[in-house]
């Protein structure tokens, strides 16, 4: 390993290259659960594409694993380090380097968190609509590296809807430009979008263009509270069955709506089996799609449906949605799914996940994007007891396989990592895992870029 860091400090500057153990142990794993970690020997962060170069082209020559990270705050164990391996950090990476209203793009560097881009764009009249929960904390680069979602997937799509171009550095050190800045483009075969997903096992994304939209009114904002979280999943197979397309279509069961109340006081329908929030943003029409919407909602059983008066109102029901998860953390150690689901299925999917929780004596928060079917059922389990940590396991694969039983995917957006390595076969098939197999040897013969990640380890050469 000194073989190596000396290489590594040759082409980057001295506080780039991280070799303290305390400090190392801070780049060790994301947010997951039940996943593997390691030490790593060292933590580079680099601030140009040629600096990423210089880490792979060393990285190959001495065949050391190489583990791209962002903000770590991801739920899959895709940016678990392993141990001797060289972590890759991208967060010193973190410039807007245009926002273009006209042609209605920006292009940014990995680092940059979500939030950052959303307010730069802002200020030029322009919205960029990929929000996942974590958009404050969250990377630009680890939303393309797991094509992540957000509350408003269900009228504007995921990362990659949004993602014209790409800088990536391949596992040889080679720059590879991908796409461009043009509204269309076809010539190739689509790598843009291979990479998008692809969790940091077939390249480092070193810069993106991103497609932006042009901002929109003020949301309106609906909460509809149901006796049962069956009749919430109706509501919306009504919703979606009516040709409805709010701007977000969130849900929150009973567990996660009184977690979130009894932390922040919200006063939110905590008695309620179920919580379904939706929006308009599509101005003078607004009122009335939501007033569509509030009828369906009662039609399948609503008990109240409140529309709220002002942007205040609507931020506090918004804020409980985001809260969700960390409400259910302090309600002890969790293990969250990612599952999805024909949104006809959701209603069987939110009942089977009813009983999953009894019969394994566990508590089960359901949060999720109902209007895309993408649910994330949240394990809570003891951390110290190993038979409550066995159960959560359990559990958790029983949600997967319900997913899978339903016709849905083991995850949405959270992507596959360490966490449902093992589950990606089960979905996508010999011949598909063949081919997978066959890319990543394509672009990454050694097998140094996040082996283990996705798809099973291949011995580095």
């Amino acid at each position: 390993m000194t073989g190596l860091i000396s290489a590594l400090r040759v082409g980057l500057p001295d506080r780039a290259v991280v070799t303290d153990p305390d400090l190392l142990e801070s780049y060790r794993h994301d947010e997951a659960s039940f996943c593997p970690s390691g030490l790593p020997a060292v933590a580079v962060l680099p601030r140009t594409t040629e600096q990423v170069q210089h880490v792979l082209r060393t990285a190959s020559t001495y065949a050391v694993p190489v583990v791209p990270q962002g903000a770590r705050t991801g739920l899959a164990g895709a940016a678990n380090a392993l141990p001797g391996s060289v972590v890759l950090s991208l967060l010193a990476m973190n410039r807007i380097v245009e926002v273009n209203p006209v042609d209605r793009y920006a292009v940014v560097e990995p680092g940059v968190l979500t939030a950052e881009l959303s307010k730069a764009v802002a200020a030029n009249g322009m919205r960029y609509p990929p929000d996942p929960s974590s958009w404050e904390t969250s990377t630009i680069g680890g939303n393309l590296a797991t094509n992540a979602g957000g509350l408003c997937c269900v009228k504007y799509g995921v990362t990659a809807d949004f993602v014209l171009g790409l800088e990536v550095v391949l596992a040889s050190g080679e720059v590879l430009r991908t796409g461009g800045r043009t509204v269309k483009g076809v010539a190739g075969y689509d790598l843009t979008h291979l990479f998008v997903g692809s969790e940091g096992t077939l390249g480092v994304i070193t810069q993106s263009t991103v497609a932006l939209r042009p901002a929109v009114p003020l949301p309106l904002t609906l909460a509809a509270v149901f006796p049962t979280t069956g009749a919430a999943g109706a509501a919306v197979s009504a919703i979606v069955a009516a040709g409805c397309i709010p701007s977000l279509l969130e849900i929150l069961d009973r567990l996660t709506l009184r977690a979130v109340n009894d932390w922040k006081n919200m006063g939110i329908a905590g008695d309620a089996a179920a919580l379904l929030l939706a929006q308009s943003d599509a101005g003078e029409q607004a009122p009335g799609e939501l007033a569509v919407i509030a009828e369906l909602c009662r039609v399948a059983g609503a008990e109240d449906v409140l529309v709220a008066t002002d942007p205040a109102e609507s931020s506090m029901l918004l804020a409980a949605r985001r809260l969700a998860y960390p409400a259910l953390t302090r309600l002890g150690a969790t293990m969250v799914d990612d599952v999805a689901v024909p949104r006809s299925r959701l209603a069987d999917f939110l009942v089977g996940v009813e009983v999953i929780a009894a019969d394994a004596g566990l508590l089960i928060g359901v949060v999720g994007h109902a209007g895309d079917g993408n649910m994330h059922p949240t394990v809570v389990f003891d951390g110290d007891d190993p038979a409550s940590r066995g159960r959560a396991q359990d559990a958790f694969d029983s949600i997967m396989a319900l997913g899978l039983d339903l016709g849905g995917t083991i995850t949405g957006e959270h992507g596959v990592g360490l966490l449902k390595r093992d589950w990606l076969a089960r979905e996508l098939g010999p011949v598909s895992m063949r081919v997978h197999g066959g890319i990543k040897a394509a672009l990454d013969p050694l097998g140094i870029l996040n082996p283990g990640k996705v798809l099973p380890t291949a011995p580095l050469a």
